[in-house]
């Protein structure tokens, strides 16, 4: 479904629009929280064979299942769910990740695709920035857990891609596959903000340099706008708008999905990673639909970062702005 006038006049004044039920989460989504009770399964029996946990939680569906396996634990590891590689020194031979049919008939989705059309045009590249997020509540985590499962600082979508991408017209669509409120740590927005080109961002300390984000002196508080979204929502946004997120602290799970497009032909700011073409109006048969290729592609990527000692991304900021002081 193309967004309709109003739509794109909200997205040119305020850099983002959400498209309310684009999707439909019984038809669209339910098959991605299906796949990805399956990754739990597995992950949930193997902390149970290590001792990890007391037990794999095997009755629970997945949101109390996560969140059981979390306060016991005090973490349970993203990176197996997530459709991305690590951008630090993690990355190993063994590193997980998880692309499946379900995720890639959801990037692929026509409605979606519609959507993503109507802003950058008809070809239209998958972007490899992109992320599953399953936050559970925050209170529940152990110290230093990592940003996809705690509240995202301010930064731009813009600031964490190579700058050879600053003139692509990179495109970020967030959606949830739970309810996404303030109290469970939704998405933050500063209207407008995209207008003001690129801002300085500066290395969180306790991270490492590959995570950045915004100095405080630089978002303006009084225009922020928390964004409730509900499963089937989706979020379409500039790459150059301001936005963060919540902290988790409510009784729930919110879990998200976070992936971007370009048109066709331009950088995708993280050249080393693979995207593919999601939708081709000149030519079809270039598009990818089948998810044992785009695993393929994920896991040959992975051997060549480590083979070549090559980090997934590095960060364009050095942190010697006067602001990351």
């Amino acid at each position: 479904m193309h967004l309709a006038a109003h739509q794109l006049s909200d997205f040119e004044r305020d850099g983002y629009v959400v498209a309310r039920g684009l999707l439909s989460p019984s038809d669209d989504l339910q098959p991605v929280i299906d796949e990805y009770s399956q990754v739990l399964d597995r992950v949930a029996h193997r902390m149970h064979s290590a001792g990890e946990i007391s037990s794999a939680y095997a009755d629970l569906p997945f949101t109390e299942r996560t969140i059981a396996i979390t306060r016991e634990a005090g973490l349970l590891d993203p990176q197996p769910f997530d459709i991305s590689l690590p951008t630090h020194s993690k990355l190993t031979a063994e590193t997980e990740f998880h692309f499946g049919p379900a995720v890639l008939a959801l990037l692929t989705n026509e409605r979606l695709l519609d959507g993503v059309e109507s802003i950058i045009g008809p070809e239209i590249t998958s972007n490899p920035v992109q992320h599953v997020r399953i936050k559970p509540p925050e209170r529940l985590l152990r110290k230093n857990a990592p940003g996809l499962v705690t509240r995202t600082s301010w930064h731009q979508d813009n600031g964490v891609v190579d700058k050879t991408a600053d003139d692509t017209n990179m495109l970020t669509v967030w959606l949830p596959l739970t309810e996404s409120t303030e109290r469970n740590g939704c998405l933050t927005v500063v209207p407008g903000s995209y207008r003001n080109g690129l801002h300085v961002h500066c290395p969180l300390t306790s991270t490492g340099k590959s995570v950045v984000h915004i100095p405080a002196e630089i978002v303006q508080r009084g225009q922020v706008q928390p964004l409730p979204m509900a499963p089937g929502d989706v979020l379409f946004m500039h790459r150059l708008c301001m936005h963060g997120s919540l902290s988790n602290n409510s009784n729930a799970v919110r879990w998200s999905l976070d992936v971007r497009y370009n048109p066709t032909g331009q950088t995708t700011g993280r050249e080393v990673l693979p995207s593919f073409i999601a939708r081709s109006r000149t030519n079809p048969d270039s598009e990818l639909h089948d998810a044992n290729t785009w695993r393929k592609m994920w896991m040959d990527a992975r051997d060549h970062l480590l083979t070549n000692h090559i980090p997934a991304t590095k960060s364009r900021w050095d942190g010697n702005h006067e602001l990351c002081a």
